[in-house]
């Protein structure tokens, strides 16, 4: 069974209408520099967003967990890749983040 996991983002914002929506989502990663997502809606949420939605939203990306440790701190790291399950990329082209443990939750695929 494939275990992918779920990071917490902020959608801060609707940025086209084309269908489905697009809207900005962002988080800070373990080094608390920003990023910034934008895509469809649904990548980030159920709910339905608009230009009149109230912002800012809670959000998830779905990604895939890369490795986890501990930092000096006693932090614990996780390394995900937001490529897989959806090709979500940062606005700067990044997909590959160092995040806090408790800005990502595990959830199981089902039927992998």
């Amino acid at each position: 069974m494939t275990t992918h996991a779920e990071l917490a983002v902020r959608i801060t914002g609707f940025v086209d209408s084309s269908q489905p929506g697009f809207v900005a989502c962002e988080f800070v990663d373990a080094d608390d520099q920003p990023h910034t997502f934008i895509d469809k809606a649904p990548v980030f949420t159920t709910e339905t967003l608009d230009a009149n939605s109230a912002y800012p939203q809670p959000g998830r990306v779905r990604c895939t967990g890369l490795g986890v440790r501990r930092d000096a701190r006693g932090r614990e790291l996780i390394t995900i890749s937001t490529t897989d399950p959806d090709s979500v990329e940062s606005v700067n082209g990044l997909s590959k983040f160092v995040v806090l443990g408790t800005q990502v939750s595990a959830v199981s695929d089902r039927g992998a």
